[in-house]
This record gives structure tokens, C-alpha cells and sequence, in this order.
């Protein structure tokens, strides 16, 4: 019997372009998950009676799920159907939706964003992954650049949406609802368009591995978002959390590189010293990106006393920018095989939109602001996609999904700690500059009042400019704290070295394997 095109690894354009429809669609409800509801959730927060605890919370807990999952997913591809994995992490993102539409305390809300994150962490990891065993890496760029395209379209279409729903008889609710047809839709032309042969091998799937990432990463996060509110960062509390955290993180590295068989993060990959670079540049870019960004709806809404829906509108400037270098960066590296100059550039781009970004205040022109946002996406649409196509040139196709999904769970890692860290950061700064605020108009408080997140609108006047003082000055500090991050990252791309994109998915040009790799290389 002939093999199809897909079988015999020759797809044509068109084909790729059939089966890439579900895949991209699959990514916009992927990353729709986090932005649509992105200018919700001040409302959300308001409405639930929640702290800025609990909207970090909300954020987190799907980074978090989607961290520990992603490496799982990638292990799973290289064993089992890509194509049923894909549709089954749809599945489980739409159970998740469908819990936050109808969750009726934040506790709820933020254990049904943890089922989503299980889902999108599938999608994020996947895509990528069928993607790479498709196309060869000089013609991924093209490809990656349709990605970033889906991604700004998401980006900017998520906020825009979720602020118009906020502001309509759906209310919040209707937010966790916009992303079902996608997803169903997405699984049906899967199901069609997308057939790719499925290599049997013996399946041993590193149970205690996964577990004992999943546990040393999740003890480390709640460490990072509660310390400074709950208990004190030098504490015994404190001590004991990181301490557990380390010393079962130290054991997974036991297992992953003495003991499974069939490791979820394969310790060899780090041998190659573009995957260990790329690795770091991960995380610091996850804690710079994540970790700032991920607050500017809350400034826009809260310190600028903007709707939703102009929050919404604010983000196309830092879109617009990831929107357009990462389609153009994408067509350049498949024309010329080259691609570290935009890694670069980009991680350049990316440190300066964030230390322009450390010197906004409630008074800062939107102009400008929207100028700084929109460097920052320029950035950020020349780093992300490139930084993984750079990682899969140099592994064979049996390590594809391992080595995408290590690039994926890093930066998603990073993305959780700048989330949960910049979110206490966030918390104690606010808190601290509404209680001295208050206190200088006259009015004392209990502490509860400066952590809470208040209603804006039924505020007394003096009170809210108290608070939008307190926000505009402490988001300002967020960015530069991420400066530093965003230059380890710089640093680390930096050192990487380039290796032209090899045309063909036979055989990397430097294999990731147990063997040492010679000096010369």
C-alpha cells in the first residue's frame, strides 16, 4: 500500500497548510485561555470578594498546571498518537471553561483554572511538537511565523473580547465561554486534516518523575506568592517550604538522570550547550514576560481608570509589534537559514521596552506607554518562537517532543515564579503606599483594606486616588525588577552558538546524545 504524504514525511505546502488550520486554531484557544479573560479579572476579583492574593491566584494556578504538565505532553508524543494527544488536551481544556464559567467562589474558579492549564499545557507543547515532525527546521520559520501571527491574533483579540464581554449583560462568566466553539471546532479539523504516522515503541512513563517535578515546583510557587502576606519571608514557614521544595527537585534531577528509564525531561539534552542556554534564557524570559506583563490590565483599569474594554485596546501597540517581528523574523530565517541575530535583537529590544516601562506612574502618558509597549513586542515576537526553533535544529526527531517541551516547561516555570513573585512584590508595595496614603488624608486601616482590590468606582474620590497612586507607582517597580532578568537572558542568547537550519528532519547536525561532544564542536 503507498504511503501518504504525511507517512512518508512529504507534505506539500498545501497539506501542511490543512493539517496546520486545526493545530493554529488549537494554539488561539491555548493562548486565548490567559488573555481573554486577562481584563477580567479585576471585575472578577471584585465580585468573588477575592485579595491580590487570589488574582495572582487565578494566573497562577493555570501557569502552574501548564508548567508541570508540558513536559508530560511532550514525553506522551514521543510514545503515543500526537494527534489523539492534541484532542484530548482540547477535551480537557473545555471541562476546565466550563467549571470557571459557573465557579461560584475563587476558590472554585482557581481549581477549574488548574484543569485548564492541564489542557493548555498539552496545546502549548503539541502544536509545537507536530509542527517540528512536519516541516524541516529551515522551512519552520515560515511556519513559526504563522504561530506568532495566531498568537498576536489571540493577544490582542483576547482582551478586546473579554473587554467588550465584561462590559455586557454576560458579564465575567461569559469569558470562560468564548474559547468552546474554538476548541471544538479545532478537535473536528484535527480529526480531518491532520495524519501523521505513530512510531511504536516500549511506553514507560516516568510516574515518579513527573510527580516529583510537579510537587518540588508547585511547594516552591506557593512559597513565592504567599511569603510577605501569609508569613514573613524570613521565617520558619519560609524555611521549611523552600527546603522541601529543593530537596525534592534534587530528587527528581536522582530520578530523571539515574533512575527512569524513560525520563519526562531527558538530562543528556542538557549536554548540548544550545539546549542549556536556551533553557536559562527560558526562564529569565518567562519571569521578565510573564511576570510584568501579566499586571498591565490591573494598571490600565485600576491605576488609569479605564474600562475592560479600553484596557483591551491598549494591548495592540505591544501586540502590533510581537505580530509583525515574528512573521517577519520567521520568513527572513527560512530564506537564509540564519536566525541568532533576531534572538539577539529581539532579547535587546525586550530589556529595553521593560526598563522604559520601570519609569511609568499613574501620571505617565499612554502615549508613551503605548510607545514602550510597543518595543517590548518587538521583542518578544523575535525571542519566543526562535528560541524553540533554535532547540529543535539540534536534537533527532525521537527527542523533538522532550526537547520542545523542556524549552516550553522553563519558560512556563519562569512565567509562574515572575507571576507569583511579582505578584507579592505587588501585593506588599500597594499595601504599603495605600496604608501611608491613607494615613496621610486622615484614615486608618486594619492592614485587610491596602491588600484587598477594590471596587474603583465606589470609592470615595480622596480614596481613590490614593489607591491609583499606590498601583501606578508600584507597577513602575515591577518592570525593573524584571530588567535584570531580561538581561541574564540577553547574556545567555548571546553565547549561544548559531548552527545554519538544516533543510531536512533526518538527522540534526549536532545530536543531542550520552556521548560526550568533541572539543571542536
Amino acid at each position: 500500500m503507498p504511503q501518504s504524504p504525511a507517512e512518508s514525511g512529504q507534505m506539500t505546502h498545501r497539506e501542511i497548510l490543512e493539517a496546520l488550520s486545526g493545530l493554529l486554531l488549537a494554539m488561539f484557544v491555548a493562548m486565548l485561555s490567559s488573555t481573554v479573560v486577562s481584563n477580567a479579572l479585576p471585575v472578577i476579583v471584585s465580585d468573588l470578594k477575592g485579595s491580590q492574593t487570589g488574582y495572582t491566584w487565578v494566573v497562577v494556578a493555570t501557569m502552574l498546571a501548564m508548567t508541570a504538565s508540558t513536559p508530560i505532553w511532550g514525553k506522551l508524543s514521543d510514545l503515543f498518537s500526537k494527534k489523539l494527544l492534541v484532542q484530548l488536551a482540547l477535551v480537557i481544556y473545555i471541562v476546565g471553561s466550563v467549571i470557571a464559567a459557573f465557579a461560584p467562589s475563587m476558590e472554585i474558579l482557581i481549581g477549574a483554572r488548574v484543569v485548564q492549564g492541564l489542557g493548555v499545557g498539552g496545546l502549548t507543547a503539541l502544536v509545537q511538537v507536530v509542527i517540528a515532525t512536519m516541516v524541516s527546521p529551515r522551512e519552520r520559520g515560515r511556519y513559526s511565523g504563522y504561530m506568532g501571527a495566531v498568537f498576536a491574533m489571540a493577544t490582542v483579540g483576547g482582551p478586546l473580547i473579554g473587554g467588550v464581554v465584561v462590559d455586557s449583560a454576560l458579564g465575567w462568566r461569559g469569558c470562560f465561554f468564548i474559547g468552546l466553539p474554538f476548541a471544538v471546532i479545532a478537535f473536528f479539523l484535527l480529526q480531518k486534516t491532520l495524519h501523521l504516522p505513530v512510531v511504536k515503541r516500549p511506553v514507560n512513563i516516568d510516574y515518579v518523575g513527573a510527580t516529583l517535578i510537579t510537587a518540588g515546583v508547585s511547594t516552591l510557587l506557593v512559597w513565592v506568592s504567599l511569603a510577605g502576606n501569609n508569613f514573613d519571608w524570613v521565617s520558619t514557614t519560609s524555611a521549611l517550604l523552600v527546603g522541601v521544595g529543593v530537596l525534592v527537585l534534587v530528587a527528581a534531577v536522582y530520578v530523571e538522570a539515574k533512575v527512569a528509564v524513560d525520563p519526562i525531561i531527558p538530562i543528556r539534552l542538557f549536554k548540548d550547550r544550545t539546549i542549556a542556554l536556551a533553557t536559562v534564557a527560558s526562564v529569565m524570559i518567562g519571569v521578565a514576560m510573564f511576570g510584568s506583563t501579566v499586571y498591565l490590565s490591573q494598571y490600565f483599569q485600576i491605576s488609569r481608570g479605564m474600562t475592560p474594554t479600553e484596557a483591551g485596546l491598549m494591548s495592540i501597540a505591544m501586540v502590533g509589534g510581537l505580530f509583525v517581528s515574528s512573521v517577519v523574523s520567521g520568513r527572513i530565517i527560512t530564506t537564509t537559514g540564519r536566525w541568532k541575530r533576531f534572538l539577539v535583537g529581539g532579547m535587546v529590544c525586550v530589556v529595553v521596552g521593560l526598563a522604559l516601562l520601570s519609569t511609568i506612574d499613574d501620571t505617565t502618558s499612554l502615549v508613551a506607554i503605548g510607545g514602550f509597549m510597543l518595543i517590548l513586542g518587538l521583542g518578544l515576537g523575535a525571542t519566543m518562537q526562535n528560541l524553540v526553533l533554535a532547540v529543535q535544529n539540534n536534537v533527532s526527531m525521537s527527542d523533538i517532543g522532550s526537547a520542545s517541551a523542556v524549552v516550553a516547561f522553563f519558560r512556563s516555570m519562569g512565567g509562574s515564579i515572575g507571576i507569583s513573585a511579582l505578584g507579592a512584590v505587588l501585593s506588599y508595595s500597594v499595601a504599603e503606599k495605600v496604608t501611608s496614603g491613607l494615613a496621610a488624608i486622615g484614615i486608618e486601616t486594619d492592614g485587610h483594606e491596602s491588600h484587598s482590590v477594590p471596587d474603583m468606582s465606589s470609592l470615595p474620590e480622596p480614596v481613590r486616588v490614593v489607591f491609583e497612586h499606590a498601583f501606578g507607582m508600584a507597577f513602575g517597580e515591577l518592570f525593573l525588577i524584571a530588567v535584570p532578568f531580561a538581561v541574564v537572558a540577553l547574556i545567555c542568547v548571546v553565547l549561544i552558538r548559531e548552527v545554519p537550519l538544516r533543510t531536512s528532519n533526518d538527522a540534526p547536525v549536532v545530536a543531542a546524545t550520552t556521548e560526550p561532544a568533541p572539543a571542536s564542536v
